[in-house]
């Protein structure tokens, strides 16, 4: 299991830090402006990203390993994280000001391709190289 967390865990912060800094940072800084802090805390960054990853092995990859189906894990992580991303993102959504629909969207995409990639690769090195 810790193959399976470890790898999923890098795969998911490597593609979130290329997406988080090439493109939504950006975006996110265009509609939301002087909202935005210069840096992340990192804190509860840090907190996010191991709660997510361990939430995602238990709902997701770890069923879908014993069952030894990668794709299963893919498709599974896609609507987790279409469903987590989505929810962050519609509710500020209702409540926000400066929140646009391109932001929803782009940021609920980008969580079902993240949470989706992760939880399939992780399941696919887990599977070619703790069998």
């Amino acid at each position: 299991m810790l193959i399976l967390y470890i790898s999923t865990a890098l795969i998911f912060l490597v593609l979130d830090a290329i997406m988080l800094t090439g493109v939504m940072k950006p975006l996110f800084s265009r509609h939301l402006g002087d909202m935005m802090r210069d840096n992340p805390m990192m804190l509860p960054a840090v907190g996010f990203y191991l709660a997510y990853v361990a939430g995602l092995l238990f709902l997701v990859s770890a069923p879908a390993l014993r069952d030894g189906d990668p794709l299963r894990a893919a498709l599974q992580g896609a609507v987790l994280g279409a469903m987590a991303y989505g929810t962050y993102e519609f509710t500020s959504m209702a409540v926000m000001k400066n929140w646009s629909w391109q932001m929803v969207a782009a940021d609920t995409l980008w969580g079902a391709a993240l949470t989706g990639i992760s939880a399939g690769a992780g399941v696919w090195i887990t599977l070619r190289f703790a069998a």
